[in-house]
């Protein structure tokens, strides 16, 4: 472990930067956007001006006092932060409160007609119903006819980019699964991730979840995949317990998935079939932990968690916002050992992450070099970058 100090926790007040634009531009576009998706009544409609407001020149304000979950909120710091300046606070908090405090305004929470409405769900149902989706789920009959090794490779590519590699399954030619997004990655484990799970059907997969629709899929089809082959026997998915991050997955996104692979054609409703009986007999679970929607990163994970994926063979943590929250969303220098920053991690653990923010661990000095040269420090949040790492 390095003596090195630990850097500063990213803040949301510096001009110009990444966080600032997210909270100052970001979450207004997406307070109007989800003021635009329903006819919310006059109630709702002030209640998200107020948050408009409050995002745009105010300050954190508390949750209800009747709040279901205002116990786990003033465990991960509210009372401390309440009054203030959203632009001063931990970004991750800031980031993860927003949203809690958009799910107040629509009243996901309060009884009445808005109760349990993802207002998430248009765009999400747009992306899972996109005529994309369904040539990317009919190039799995292609991917059928392939060596298992490459299948399982293509399918892990497909988890790691999502919707940005068609799933990984454009096999035109033998290297057309991976081509693109190989050449982009900046650091790649691979070789790692899967030597811990060999086909003995004797592991247990934990899979951290990022997206829904069209993201979503593609780490279902991952599971059904080794669970088929052997390469785990049992696998549980870790998703949001309610929306989160616009496009976080819940167990409602997991239940439209499956629908969607299950009512496909060929292969997809093979695979989609093969995870409905597996959640049935339970060697597919579920998981919606509170924690899962909170504000703080994996190193304080509360005991119940932390014991559950100790009993994992292996923790694949997919998507940016769980990167940060496993490395910890600090100013780490790029070249900072991953092993380093993820070793109070309960299990073994591999990040599958496209860079869309700027927390960063685990690079060599000449990948950072050579990122830094080409494009300056944009490769950091444009999402054309993706990495694999491990930590055994």
């Amino acid at each position: 472990m390095s003596s090195a100090p630990t850097p500063a926790v990213i803040l949301g007040d510096e001009p110009g930067s990444f966080p600032r634009s997210v909270l100052a531009e970001r979450h207004p576009a997406i307070i109007r956007q989800v003021r635009d998706a329903f006819p919310y009544d006059p109630d709702r409609h002030r209640a998200l001006d107020a948050l408009h407001a409050s995002c745009v020149r105010g300050v954190v304000e508390p949750l209800p006092a009747d709040a279901h979950d205002r116990e786990h909120w003033t465990s991960w710091g509210l009372d401390g932060y309440a009054g203030r300046s959203w632009y001063e606070l931990p970004w991750l908090w800031s980031e993860s409160y927003f949203y809690r405090r958009l799910l107040e305004a629509v009243g996901y929470f309060t009884p009445g007609p808005w109760q349990g409405i993802d207002p998430f769900r248009p765009f999400k149902q747009a992306e899972l119903a996109a005529p994309e989706t369904d040539a990317e789920l009919a190039a799995l009959d292609d991917l059928a006819d392939r060596p298992a090794a490459a299948q399982a490779r293509a399918l892990l590519h497909g988890s790691l980019w999502g919707n940005r590699a068609d799933l990984g399954f454009r096999l035109s030619d033998a290297n057309a699964a991976a081509a693109a997004a190989v050449s982009a990655l900046v650091a790649d484990d691979s070789d790692t991730l899967w030597s811990l799970l060999p086909p003995s059907g004797a592991a247990t997969l934990a899979l951290i979840a990022d997206n829904a629709g069209r993201e979503l899929i593609p780490d279902l089809l991952l599971i059904a995949h080794l669970l088929r082959e052997g390469r785990v026997g049992r696998a549980v998915l870790h998703v949001k317990p309610y929306p989160y991050y616009v496009s976080d997955a819940t167990p409602a996104d997991v239940v439209e998935a499956l629908t969607r692979l299950v009512r496909a054609d060929g292969a997809a409703a093979g695979y989609g079939r093969l995870l409905w009986a597996a959640l049935a007999d339970g060697t597919l679970t579920l998981r919606a932990h509170p924690f899962s929607a909170g504000p703080l990163p994996y190193a304080e994970l509360p005991d119940d968690v932390r014991s559950e994926l100790a009993g994992a063979t292996l923790t694949i943590v997919k998507g940016d916002l769980n990167y940060r929250r496993l490395v910890g969303d600090r100013r780490w220098p790029p070249t900072t050992p991953f092993t380093d920053v993820t070793g109070y991690f309960p299990s073994p653990v591999a990040a599958l992450r496209t860079l869309k923010s700027e927390v960063i661990t685990g690079l060599t000095p000449a990948t950072e070099a050579a990122l830094v040269a080409a494009e300056g420090q944009r490769w950091r949040t444009g999402g054309t970058h993706a990495l694999v790492q491990v930590r055994a």
